[in-house]
């Protein structure tokens, strides 16, 4: 059984697009019918997320940690309990390729990192900004970003890596690092797609909207890049 694992804090503005492409990329026909669970951890949500999570074929989890690394490890948890043999993390404000699935396993490694493509710049991150943004990205094979909107990892490994940590931020970059430090193999791949929003006003401090606000003042780091993998492509 393959695990979809998505948390959400307040998302009710793009969680049914997220749904919808989860649901849709977990039916398609190369996963040869193996099931996909689909679980949306909701984390101290005060907004219409369940109502709009109740419309649709996923399992729903609620918390109140207001920590997306305690929603993270809280989910993974769960599908490991029911038997998932291979965890795929995206966000709620993200929606995932058709094939993301399949794109993910069929790199036969133990943990997969894709990319992200911005969906819609809006009118408050200026031209110099989207420029600095996608100079600094590197949408190939053997990039160097690392998204909780577009990670996999078996279930082997992330037990070995000892999973999620209870981090406000930067939990992927963590689990990333640990799996590196026990050797597991990993692929930093283009081939997996999710396209994610450019809002601002971001979930998690520090995350990717902090990311983008700071290029509107033209700094140059890239919190979603992690250091030296040890499976180098």
């Amino acid at each position: 059984m393959i695990g979809v694992l998505i948390p959400a804090h307040n998302e009710q503005a793009l969680l049914a697009h997220c749904l919808h492409a989860v649901l849709s990329a977990s039916a398609h026909p190369q996963l040869n019918g193996e099931p996909v669970r689909v679980l949306l951890v909701l984390d101290s949500c005060d907004d219409l997320s369940a109502d709009i999570a109740a419309q649709y074929d996923v399992n729903v989890l609620s918390i109140n940690a207001r920590n997306v690394g305690v929603a993270r490890a809280t989910g993974a948890q769960w599908l490991l309990e029911q038997g998932a043999r291979w965890i795929s993390c995206t966000d709620a404000d993200s929606r995932v390729a058709e094939d993301w699935l399949v794109a993910q396993l069929a790199l036969g490694k133990d943990a997969v990192c894709g990319t992200v493509t911005v969906d819609d710049w809006g009118t408050e991150i200026d031209e110099r900004a989207q420029s600095r943004y996608l100079a600094a990205y590197q949408a190939r094979d053997g990039h160097r970003h690392i998204h909780g909107a577009n990670l996999g990892v078996s279930a082997t490994a992330y037990r070995r890596a000892g999973g999620f940590q209870p981090l406000a931020c930067h939990e992927d970059v963590h689990l990333v690092q640990q799996l590196e430090a026990c050797g597991a193999s990993i692929a930093c791949s283009h081939r997996p797609q999710a396209t994610t929003s450019a809002r601002l006003d971001s979930r998690a401090a520090g995350g990717l909207g902090d990311y983008l606000k700071s290029l509107l003042g033209a700094a140059e780091h890239d919190p979603h890049q992690a250091g030296p993998r040890a499976d180098a492509l």
